[in-house]
């Protein structure tokens, strides 16, 4: 190879940590945001206003989810085969035009309608840009790449939670979606300007940088499929056990994920009695949390090559702190110490969990993989918030934590039954890959 060893060490890793990953970053903060921001909304006047129920509460902040079906697999083959720039470049005018309509609903259907619209115009983010960072860093590097991009969650919580909190304080709930809209305007402009798709179309990357890049990711390709993989179809994906099984977990995770985030501001109200501006300013804790627990996490595991035991460590240390929020509820402090916990395992397992399709499939397949695991899982994010709503309804808010709780510990365990191709350091198995699609 002609590159240096220390330019393999500095420069080519410096080059794209500072040119791909700030913008990707970015981009998807502003799409949580925009997701998130009605958790923030209805404890702060829009339930009151619209006649909001704690059920259509959940229903609203779960609809979401249904819309978000729809892009994910043509999300991932259009970053594999196309342009992911283009695509979240005019993902970001639908995410501004869609959340500047939510601040002018007048009744809660109009509300459900744009809560479905806004899933659609965000279905496709994740997929894309984590197909975007398989371009750009090899298998060595990409649980941590993969858990800086996913920290865009409890990045934008740190950012969403003080500023909804002094919007909806300042003026109203309206304008929180209207500002906040806006926002993505002006990331469009940024994004347009920066991102490049591959390392082949970079213009600031060194001749060596890109010949290190193309070749690594080749051999990386080689080493999983056996040989060259052309259109392999995505029957051949759904045939795999394992994929079903990442479906599942990410189902069950995700059912928790959304559950705590989108009832968090509601359970903090309750808990300490505060006004918006403090439940704003508490938010921000359990989101600080997440962002050092992603950090711990990825960094073990792409140190150990192992995947699944840091999928399941942190899932299982979610559930437990789900359920002593509850336990410990008569105390205030030590029930939020335990919000605080749940915050810091909130993402940790994430990272991780999005480094395994690239060792199972092949990139040909793993933009598609990538679409269907988070489409079909993400309909925890629909169950999560509407069965907190409903068991918030028909019996306490406890037995809504309760059964979120039930649903994280159910993810750390099926992390555990992966198989063990699924770490680093296995062999994976070729036969999965070596599907080409009929002519």
């Amino acid at each position: 190879m002609t590159i240096s060893s220390h330019a393999l060490q500095a420069d080519i890793p410096r080059q794209r940590w500072l040119r791909i990953i700030p913008p990707i970053l970015i981009a998807c903060i502003i799409s949580y945001m925009d997701r998130v921001n009605i958790a923030f909304a209805m404890p702060g006047g829009m339930d009151e206003e619209l006649g909001i129920t704690a059920t259509m509460a959940g229903l609203a902040g779960g609809i979401f989810f249904i819309g978000y079906l729809f892009l994910q697999v043509p999300g991932g083959k259009i970053a594999v085969h196309g342009s992911g720039k283009k695509f979240i470049g005019w993902s970001l005018v639908a995410w501004a035009v869609i959340s500047v309509l939510t601040g002018v609903v007048t009744n809660q259907y109009q509300l459900l309608a744009l809560r479905f619209l806004l899933g659609v115009a965000e279905g496709g983010m994740l997929p894309v840009v984590l197909t975007m960072i398989s371009n750009w860093f090899p298998d060595a590097e990409r649980g941590r790449a993969n858990a800086i991009v996913i920290m865009f969650v409890p990045i934008a919580g740190i950012i969403t939670a003080p500023l909804s909190g002094w919007i909806i304080t300042a003026l109203d709930w309206r304008w929180l979606f209207i500002i906040e809209g806006l926002l993505s305007l002006v990331v469009l402009v940024l994004w347009t300007q920066t991102i490049y798709d591959r390392p082949q179309e970079a213009k600031w990357i060194s001749d060596a940088e890109k010949k290190y890049l193309v070749e690594t990711l080749a051999a990386e390709q080689r080493a999983i499929a056996g040989k060259e993989v052309k259109n392999a179809s995505l029957s051949a994906v759904l045939s795999d056990k394992t994929m079903w099984q990442l479906i599942a977990l990410n189902f069950f995770y995700q059912t928790g994920i959304y559950g705590y985030t989108l009832w968090l501001p509601t359970i903090l109200k309750e808990l300490t009695h505060s006004t918006m501006g403090q439940v704003g300013m508490l938010a921000i804790l359990p989101y600080v949390g997440a962002i050092a627990g992603m950090f711990l996490f990825s960094s073990l595991s792409d140190r150990t090559g192992k995947r699944k035991l840091f999928v399941s460590l942190p899932l299982i240390g979610f559930a437990l702190c789900m359920f002593l929020s509850v336990a410990l509820k008569e105390n205030i402090w030590l029930a939020y110490a335990a919000l605080v916990g749940c915050g810091f395992f909130l993402q940790s397992a994430a990272g991780v969990f999005w480094t395994i399709p690239a060792r199972l499939f092949s990139a040909e397949m793993a933009g598609g993989a990538r679409g269907v695991i988070n489409a079909l899982g993400n309909l925890g994010g629909f169950c999560g918030p509407y069965a907190v709503g409903v068991l918030i309804t028909l019996y306490s808010k406890d037995a809504g934590v309760y059964c979120l709780a039930i649903s994280l510990a159910l993810a750390s365990l099926l992390a555990l039954l992966l198989p063990a191709k699924c770490d680093a350091g296995a062999q994976p198995n070729p036969s999965v890959n070596s599907h080409k699609r009929a002519a």
